[in-house]
């Protein structure tokens, strides 16, 4: 009786339901996005997990330094998804300086979506996080191996089947903590994504084996970090347009001057001797 009882129980709650996710992030200089996957005003902030957790992104490995972008309950993120994205945060993505920093909020929809989080930097805008490099965490989500303290359980059933090791819950927990980190010096972004050059992207993920849970947002780097192609070519053109006119007119000065100077000469040799003197 009792193992019908405990078999009703699994199949009426989910044995895994865990998740974090990251809300909004900003650059030192400016800018702002969401994660990949992030559905905006369409999901609710609290509220139910199976309400609240539709646009969290899983990634499959455990390993913070590994590729792929993740995904939803809608599917994989890819970069086309980005337009999506750019719609609801707006055209400018965050922009770093040189030795500044991203934050922003990590949502945690329930208990294995805690912290502590890592980011890892891919300047190449691809996904390819296994050959990045690890940001310097200023401001930490708080958690322990991406657990947190859950609220008070739901129900009895539930506190003796986690009890028992039958079944692992996460409770709803739906609290925005902040998060920082400073992203490593001579970082220069080459990516191409939603139609933005010079783009880098993080992977902002917890360790909880539930999960992996976080996600990945897209920025730029200000100054010599992030100076574009076609700003560098249009800084050089409008150099040499400047040096061309600057040659110009020192030719020209130095023709006047030289006109002058033998329009006078030849003034002098056509007047009188006394004329000479007097001039």
């Amino acid at each position: 009786m009792l193992s019908k009882f405990i078999l009703a129980a699994l199949v009426a709650s989910p044995l895994v339901a865990a998740h974090g996710k990251v809300a909004v992030m900003t650059g030192d200089a400016g800018g702002n996005t969401t994660a990949l996957g992030i559905q905006g005003g369409v999901v609710p902030g609290p509220g139910k997990n199976k309400v609240t957790e539709v646009d969290t992104t899983v990634f499959k490995s455990n390993k913070a330094a590994s590729d792929g972008l993740g995904k939803t309950s809608a599917g994989p993120n890819t970069l086309a998804d980005m337009t999506s994205v750019m719609a609801q945060s707006g055209d400018t993505l965050p922009q770093v300086s040189p030795g500044g920093s991203l934050s922003g909020t990590v949502h945690i929809v329930t208990t294995d979506g805690a912290g502590p989080y890592t980011a890892v930097i891919d300047p190449t805008g691809t996904g390819a996080f296994a050959s990045g490099t690890e940001a310097t965490v200023t401001q930490q989500v708080p958690g322990k191996k991406g657990n947190i303290a859950a609220p008070k359980q739901r129900s009895l059933i539930a506190r003796t089947l986690v009890k028992m090791g039958i079944m692992k819950r996460a409770s709803n927990v739906n609290e925005d903590f902040p998060f920082a980190a400073t992203i490593p010096a001579g970082t220069t972004c080459t990516g191409t994504v939603g139609g933005q050059n010079n783009v880098c992207l993080a992977k902002i993920v917890n360790p909880s084996n539930a999960g992996p849970f976080g996600g990945v947002v897209a920025f730029q780097m200000t100054g010599a970090g992030g100076a574009s192609t076609a700003s560098n070519s249009t800084a050089a053109a409008g150099a040499n347009t400047a040096n061309t006119a600057n040659t110009a007119k020192t030719a020209n000065s130095a023709s006047t001057a030289k006109t002058a100077k033998a329009a006078k000469a030849d003034k002098n040799a056509r007047a009188p001797i006394g004329a000479k003197f007097r001039a």
